[in-house]
């Protein structure tokens, strides 16, 4: 495990680390889905703003905040022979689903293992019957919100881990490492967190996106992803002389809607299944729209669940007439296992970096995406290591302080082992 000097002791930079992330999450940083603009809020500059100004101030080289809202630098070798160059790679925003504003984290200090209030007055609590989890944390300390937003560890803990990091490596110059390159990226959540992002330029044989959840996770496989919208177009008459005339939107939606496989809902699903995901909906009598994401690991599953998608379209234009309504599906991002089982040295590292911090690796596929998935179809392989959260896109987020500060030593460890090879 990682030793602290004298003056950077273990309590002294955790200070450090729950203060930095903590000081993230009062920055508002939601992304929107389907903005004309990228990043798709303005409001997530405020945060890449101040993360260019604090890796001048650590001394970081090559710092820069571009045009997409990407802010990248680079911590020099202090080693004198080559070595591959890794990254470090965290999101800004913070998901559509639920508030980020006025972000109230509070601090729990030798958790107890029962019920917290998050919201007295709102009757919002955080219970291990709920979430059994929390138990793993009795006797430490945890981060909550107030119940009215969600807290912003995804992915704030993982930027305040890799900036830690660099300020401990920095203040540390005995511990050898080669050339580093930190990326911080906007709008991961509405999936186009690198959509502009110059893989050569970032210039790094392999990364690590920080982006995963409780301590000990290690993720190199994702879902194969895709979007789908529905446009339903109804005739829209006065209700009192509408038999035989009116085509309600509203129904032939709902009519679509039950068409789709019952258990093939996120709440009925675990593991490596895949499911279709009614994410939001809106009509009126002559218009109505339903928005889809469509998910599963295996390949073929998810060309099959496409496929349901555009039968049950098919179907409702056989029966209305062709106008009634317009599907498109868009692919988002691709299951990252399929690059990284030729990289399998990239996995291995962390690994061996997680058993050197007393971790034992716990490898699942991720229900989800990452930046990773993306970037390892561009080139750059890309697996994802945990920031200590949980109950991610909700009020109900909680952040492990322990599983924080071992974020933060698994990527100085990481740093190490890649400069012996």
């Amino acid at each position: 495990m990682i030793k602290f000097k004298k003056g950077t002791e273990k309590g002294d930079t955790m200070t450090t680390l729950l203060e930095r992330f903590l000081r993230y999450t009062k920055i508002d940083t939601q992304s929107q889905h389907d903005a004309e603009s990228y990043p798709s809020t303005a409001k997530q500059l405020d945060l890449a703003r101040l993360l260019e100004k604090e890796l001048r101030e650590l001394g970081m080289s090559e710092v820069e905040l571009d045009q997409y809202g990407y802010v990248t630098a680079t911590l020099p070798a202090n080693i004198d022979h080559d070595c591959p160059v890794v990254g470090f790679i965290a999101h800004m925003d913070t998901s559509p689903d639920a508030s980020g504003e006025n972000v109230k984290a509070r601090v729990i200090e030798n958790y107890d293992g029962k019920d917290i209030v998050l919201n007295e007055a709102e009757n919002i609590i955080l219970s291990p019957d709920v979430f059994p989890a929390l138990l793993k944390y009795k006797g430490e300390s945890i981060v909550v919100t107030d119940g009215t937003t969600l807290l912003g560890a995804d992915d704030k803990a993982g930027i305040a881990a890799i900036m830690d990091a660099m300020r401990y490596l920095i203040a540390n110059p005995d511990i050898k490492h080669g050339h580093i390159r930190v990326g911080f990226t906007p709008d991961e959540e509405v999936g186009a967190g690198v959509a502009y992002f110059d893989v050569q330029k970032f210039g790094a044989d392999f990364a690590y996106t920080i982006d995963g959840g409780e301590k000990g996770e290690l993720e190199y496989e994702s879902f194969n992803a895709a979007s789908a919208r529905l446009k339903f177009k109804g005739i829209s008459v006065h209700p009192g002389t509408a038999k035989g005339v009116m085509r309600n939107a509203n129904l032939v939606a709902m009519e679509f809607q039950s068409l789709m496989p019952l258990f093939d809902r996120p709440e009925h699903t675990e593991k490596r299944e895949g499911f279709i995901h009614l994410t939001q909906m809106s009509g009126l009598t002559e218009a109505a729209q339903l928005d889809y994401i469509i998910r599963d690991h295996d390949k073929t599953l998810f060309e099959a669940k496409k496929q349901i998608v555009r039968n049950a379209a098919a179907y409702l234009q056989s029966k209305y007439g062709d106008d009634v309504l317009e599907l498109e599906i868009k692919d988002q991002y691709f299951n990252m296992g399929e690059v990284l089982k030729e990289h399998p040295e990239v996995v291995e590292l962390a690994r061996q970096a997680y058993r050197a911090e007393g971790i034992e690796p716990i490898e699942i596929p991720i229900r989800g995406g990452t930046d990773g998935s993306r970037l390892s179809f561009m080139g750059l392989p890309t697996p994802n290591v945990f920031y200590g959260g949980h109950n991610a896109h909700g009020p109900l987020e909680f952040l492990s302080v322990t599983g924080l500060e071992k974020s933060r030593d698994v990527i100085v460890r990481i740093a190490q082992l890649v400069a012996r090879q």
